[in-house]
């Protein structure tokens, strides 16, 4: 199949994060199979028209939000050139069926819904979630590919068939720590993410007021990078807090040394308003350090509640709080998630998941071209 990917970012785009390292990982599996491979997306300051990466051709055009606009006059100038196209939605779709009359499969991570209320003020975070209703109707014939079972529930309550809906896990693309690695000698939480509002930071700087107040010795690492004006905001609220010297900013970090916090660490702590699927959990876990998550979509199939770590019944920072505490106290239940969260990860597999994608993409080219 001569496949092209619609996506707003690729691996290099400055602002890239985990959606586009899973998307990279298909994509070089198709060709590794066989299938070419076409990714446009958007251009940046600095990067190159056209490039190869492990395979995948990649066509950069335009801006962040011009690409939507560009992505059409691409493909009706190349149409001849393709079998079948992979639409990757992120907040906005690039509108493929009202202009593609060859085979389509939409790749969502998750649907935005609460997340505009994060992105965006009032009134433009409802007129947001009216669009999204909107444009998902357009797609309702189109297969779909998610990551959890919880955003095949979500594209249900939105219209669209379940039939239509297929869900594959995503990996880890980094190795598994063969021993425990060496825990700080302080009871250490740590948060890993991009250092927006819509990933819970609020949250877990609150749950850790709480761990503080009640373990002396706990500390609290983030590790990611965010806006100055919102990293100044958070800094306000530590002093308020009486915390600050407690928390440690990180900023941005090479992936080995994201593990290594990783693996350092005692608990990942995870308050988002939503995930695809919340890959962090998955590399803190091949670390041997579970997790404590809110109960939302993606987290909640990530961690085996229980058992790599625990989906709180109620999101709360308090709760998160209690059930860190509880936990920290209970070494024989904690090595026993620690064990538990290097199975898990071990039974998920690229190969696996590859060949579930590609599956997926004949499935739909063969049903289009019988």
């Amino acid at each position: 199949m001569r496949i092209l990917l619609f996506n707003w970012r690729d691996t290099k785009h400055p602002k890239a994060g985990g959606a586009e390292i899973v998307t990279l990982e298909h994509a070089k599996g198709w060709v590794h199979a066989g299938h070419s491979v076409t990714w446009f997306t958007a251009s940046y300051a600095g990067a190159r028209s056209e490039e190869i990466i492990d395979g995948v051709k990649i066509v950069r055009a335009a801006g962040s939000l011009r690409v939507y606009l560009a992505a059409p006059f691409y493909y009706l100038a190349h149409k001849d050139e393709f079998d079948i196209i992979v639409d990757e939605i992120h907040g906005i779709p690039f509108f493929t069926p009202l202009y593609v009359r060859k085979p389509i499969v939409t790749f969502i991570h998750e649907v935005a819904d609460e997340i505009w209320d994060y992105m965006v003020g009032f009134p433009f975070n409802m007129i947001g979630k009216l669009l999204e209703r909107a444009y998902l109707y357009i797609y309702r014939r189109v297969p779909f590919w998610t990551d959890a079972p919880s955003s095949v529930d979500d594209l249900v309550s939105f219209g669209i068939p379940r039939s239509h809906c297929t869900a594959i896990p995503c990996p880890i693309t980094n190795s598994i720590a063969a021993t425990m690695p060496k825990k700080d000698k302080r009871f250490t939480c740590i948060f890993v993410s991009r250092v927006v509002k819509m990933k819970g930071i609020e949250e877990v700087i609150k749950a850790f007021s709480f761990i503080a107040k009640e373990n002396e010795g706990a500390q609290l690492w983030i590790v990611g990078g965010g806006d100055e004006e919102y990293l100044t905001k958070l800094k306000d609220m530590l002093t308020e807090y009486h915390i600050d010297s407690r928390v440690k900013f990180i900023g941005k970090v090479s992936e080995k040394e994201k593990l290594d916090f990783m693996g350092r660490a005692h608990l990942l702590l995870h308050g988002s308003v939503k995930e695809g699927w919340g890959l962090v959990v998955l590399e803190a876990a091949s670390q041997w350090t579970p997790s404590i998550v809110y109960n939302i979509s993606g987290l909640v199939d990530v961690v085996k509640n229980g058992k790599t770590g625990i989906v709180l019944s109620y999101n709360s920072p308090l709760e998160m709080a209690r059930e860190a505490l509880v936990l920290e106290k209970d070494s024989k239940r904690y090595e026993r998630m620690q064990k538990e969260c290097v199975s898990w990860v071990r039974s998920l597999t690229w190969q696996s998941a590859i060949g579930e994608s590609l599956r997926l993409l004949k499935t739909t080219y063969d049903s289009k071209t019988d």
